[in-house]
């Protein structure tokens, strides 16, 4: 039986009250006065510009201020324009003013999506390997359940950030909880029967009602097979697992519209789900791996083997080469087809997120195929490491991509804000995990194919 050691509960804690004074130093700084703004801006053009204009949703408003300044000048003269040039700057800095107030919400919820994806990607691995009854993996199920434990907390959190945003925030997440910003959008209005607050409030709760009832009752089911003199947890394992496989098909779909897809309210992909299902996939598997190499480590997991390291790393490598498909298809029929609402999604990232943009592409699919081709290379532990933990900081920029062009537009920027909330998350996240995998042992022994994975040979 695992016990939770005095140094890693510390160490947790210490990344938590590290992440919560970042996060806090973030907010604190978050409110720059009008005249900040505008000096900020003014050293920008003296130094020829921050990161560059995005077109990104808050960015669009920027560009309609632009879009009417150049107006004024066309049309009027004299005082009229200047005073219609001086309304455009006005509004112009104001709108960077949210961009900024908007960073930390950002850098929080990236981080909270992140961490809570993981859990969520485990538990959908974990509930395939059961319906599909594999024998090679029943020996890793307890490390799987116990980094599942993560994701009611975890939901919870970005759920709660998401409606705090539009509520106790001044929408700094979501525009279309913004009644003003509907008021004047044709096209949000369009969408207002799925876009709002009390709709997306109840969705998330039944999300995450049903990911947690699932966790739940698997988590029952195996800890009682343990102790059982026949198999029907086993049977009752195997059914739930099948029927939580359709409704995490379709929530997770839905999830991935209203907490990430919405910030982008008038840009859609038909793709996007499972984009984010592969995101979430491979860091879910990469998780298992790096959290199994520790364990095995400090002198557990005796029964895992370098055949069940391979294997998890053979997943890495698929996952990864899967989550590249999807992207380039996303990309390529966006980027071929040109239609203007469409391809503006992309232009804003190359515009101002070049290099997390393309980097993300090195980190997530060039890194993972040198690494995990070779055979040989997915049984050494340390390289398994060091390439999942390239692999998930490249699916931490990934999220990165898809929140920060909508709400901070060009003023990204990975520092206290962003670093604090990965600390603040990773903390909350170790904890709860090997809080949960010290509440069971780590071998679920009465599984009836426990035998076969415990002989597995590559």
């Amino acid at each position: 039986m695992y016990t939770f050691s005095s140094k890693l509960k510390t160490f947790s804690i210490l990344l938590i009250i590290l992440g919560v004074i970042g996060v806090g130093y973030g907010f604190m700084t978050s409110h720059k006065s009008f005249e900040q703004v505008e000096h900020l801006l003014a050293e920008e053009a003296h130094h020829g510009g921050g990161h560059g204009e995005a077109m990104s949703h808050g960015e669009t408003k920027a560009h309609d201020n632009h879009g009417q300044a150049a107006q004024a000048h066309g049309d009027s003269h004299g005082h009229d324009a200047a005073h219609g040039h001086e309304d455009a700057h006005k509004k112009h800095v104001e709108h960077v003013q949210h961009q900024i107030a908007n960073r930390p919400w950002s850098a929080l919820y990236v981080a909270a999506f992140f961490f809570m994806m993981i859990a969520l990607g485990v538990l959908a691995f974990y509930a395939i390997q059961i319906a599909s009854q594999a024998g090679w993996s029943p020996v890793l199920f307890r490390v799987m359940e116990g980094i599942t434990a993560y994701l009611l907390p975890g939901a919870i959190i970005v759920l709660l950030i998401a409606i705090a945003s539009g509520t106790i925030g001044h929408y700094n997440l979501f525009i279309w909880m913004d009644p003003e910003v509907v008021a004047h959008d044709k096209l949000i209005q369009g969408k207002s029967g799925w876009l709002n607050l009390t709709g997306f409030a109840i969705r998330g709760i039944i999300f995450i009602a049903g990911w947690v009832t699932y966790r739940h009752f698997s988590r029952k089911f195996s800890i009682a097979q343990d102790e059982a003199d026949d198999n029907k947890n086993f049977k009752k394992s195997f059914r739930i697992a099948a029927a939580f496989l359709v409704f995490f098909i379709y929530s997770e779909s839905m999830m991935s519209w209203d907490w990430i897809m919405s910030v982008d309210p008038h840009w859609f992909s038909t793709l996007f789900g499972w984009y984010v299902f592969a995101s979430m996939f491979v860091s879910g598997i990469t998780a298992i791996a790096l959290i199994t190499i520790y364990l095995k480590s400090k002198g557990y997991l005796e029964f895992v083997n370098a055949n069940h390291l391979h294997d998890v790393a053979k997943f890495m490598f698929a996952i990864s080469i899967f989550w590249t498909y999807l992207w380039f298809s996303q990309f390529m029929l966006i980027w071929y087809s040109n239609i203007p609402e469409e391809v503006t999604y992309f232009v804003s990232r190359f515009n101002d997120y070049k290099l997390p943009f393309l980097g993300m592409v090195a980190l997530n699919f060039i890194f993972p195929l040198l690494m995990l081709m070779n055979a040989d290379y997915k049984r050494m532990p340390w390289f398994v490491v060091m390439t999942g933990i390239v692999i998930l900081f490249g699916h931490y920029i990934d999220i990165f991509n898809m929140i920060m062009p909508a709400t901070v537009g060009d003023r990204w920027f990975i520092g206290i804000p962003e670093i604090g909330s990965i600390l603040l998350f990773a903390g909350l996240f170790i904890f709860v995990v090997f809080t949960a995998l010290s509440k069971a042992p780590l071998l679920a022994k009465r599984y009836p194919l426990m035998k076969e994975s415990e002989d597995f040979h590559y």
